[in-house]
């Protein structure tokens, strides 16, 4: 099936901050005007919309225009966050259903129309179904699991900002996601929070006076809820007040956007973003079949910017845990100019056991990358150690031992190296 484009105005982008769930977003109304290309049978859009996501709409959103779709506006107005609307579309389990039916508050059921295309109608058990949908497993907390299990709160120097590192600090920005993945680390600060977690401009701007104030910090860290949720004045105006603190180096986003609603990623942000270098961006990736066409013209029009891309993969069971999946993922990365950055054994989260693997797994992942594969599709496999510990790198164990001066390493077909390290002691503990 060949994929129906249109020639689109981008529309302006309005603000979207974190609103109380169930309330109306505050976005403008205003669509894309289409116009034929001359010469042409078939118009061309922008955006382009895959073949898969072309039915998609068809079959369930039969009244939406392509440009409409492709309105980042209409996929945040229009996501999924009820059962009744989850229904007709897919076949849910008992499970998966009392799932939803019961989930309130923190973490609610939240899905861009983009990203349900991808979900499996009939398979409860494919990747990025498991991934979205609540089951029973996610009300029962396990041995070690905690709310804020990183320690996160305690760390806070002013609300929002995180202050653990010596040299950078973590902005939460906004509460508010597109889509909300099941073992979200933050998950008690999205959603519904009863007013514990709120955010604001002037929330910001305490934020940037605490920065102002101490110039050890040279490097902040964008995140939320994920901010390029927020809409472009803004989000402009975030990173301008940023800009402005003359010892702050370097600017990060951290974000599932382009993942999840590619279709924000306008050409009108890129230009914006262009404007704060170096502004790097870490994207969080899941599963290969999230590389699609739109989600790779969201990266492309980002590397296009001069904004680097990192991806942040979390570990999980029985959706990403194998080698041949991870490696076809890391692959589609680099494909799609996006450099493996984290592996993370996953956030013992309250909740999240039924998403965790043994650490050892992470592992013999990295062990049957390293080596076999380019160094650049390698990821460092980190665990963020409970309670504010920050993260720590895992390697799999390639040193040998020691036989005189020489130290004596494993590579990765299990060959066995000498390498001269006259008065090294490195290895003594493992004579042979």
């Amino acid at each position: 099936m060949q994929s129906e484009e249109y020639r689109a105005e981008e529309p302006d982008p309005g603000s979207i901050m974190r609103r109380p769930e169930g309330a109306a977003p505050d976005i403008g109304a205003s669509m894309p005007s289409l116009a034929r290309v001359p010469g042409r049978a078939a118009p061309i859009h922008r955006f382009p919309i895959s073949a898969h996501a072309q039915a998609f709409r068809r079959r369930f959103y039969p009244g939406v225009t392509a440009g409409e779709w492709n309105d980042w506006k209409w996929q945040v107005r229009n996501r999924i966050r009820r059962l009744a609307e989850l229904e007709p579309i897919l076949d849910l389990t008992d499970d998966e259903r009392a799932a939803i039916a019961a989930r309130t508050g923190s973490l609610p059921i939240a899905i861009t129309p983009y990203y349900l295309s991808l979900l499996s109608r009939e398979d409860p058990d494919q990747p990025l179904r498991r991934t979205h949908l609540p089951v029973g497993a996610e009300f029962v907390t396990g041995p070690g699991e905690a709310p804020d299990p990183l320690g996160e709160d305690h760390d806070m120097a002013v609300p929002g900002l995180v202050h653990r590192y010596p040299d950078r600090v973590l902005f939460l920005t906004t509460g508010f996601c597109s889509t909300y993945c099941r073992y979200c680390t933050r998950s008690r600060m999205v959603g519904e929070t009863n007013g514990e977690y709120s955010f604001s401009t002037s929330q910001w701007e305490r934020a940037a006076q605490y920065i102002e104030a101490h110039p050890e910090i040279r490097d902040c860290l964008l995140s939320g809820g994920d901010p390029l949720s927020i809409g472009d004045d803004k989000l402009e105006w975030l990173l301008d007040r940023l800009r402005s603190i003359k010892h702050l180096q370097f600017l990060r986003i951290g974000t599932k956007i382009p993942v999840v609603m590619p279709q924000r990623i306008t050409k009108s942000m890129t230009r914006m973003l262009a404007r704060f270098h170096p502004l790097w961006m870490s994207i969080h990736f899941t599963h290969p079949d999230e590389l699609t066409p739109e989600t790779r013209e969201a990266c492309a029009r980002l590397a296009d910017a001069g904004i680097p891309l990192g991806s942040q993969t979390v570990l999980l069971k029985g959706i990403n845990d194998s080698l041949p999946v991870m490696r076809d993922l890391m692959h589609g990365l680099l494909m799609a100019r996006v450099k493996p950055y984290y592996l993370y054994q996953c956030d013992p989260v309250s909740g999240s056991a039924h998403f965790r693997t043994s650490v050892a797994a992470g592992l013999e992942i990295i062990r049957g990358l390293r080596g076999h594969t380019s160094g650049y599709a390698v990821p460092q496999f980190v665990i963020d150690a409970p309670g504010g510990g920050g993260k720590i790198p895992l390697l799999p164990d390639y040193l040998a031992g020691r036989e005189g001066d020489d130290l004596l390493l494993e590579n990765f077909e299990g060959g066995l190296y000498r390498y001269p390290d006259p008065g090294g002691t490195i290895g003594a503990d493992r004579p042979r």
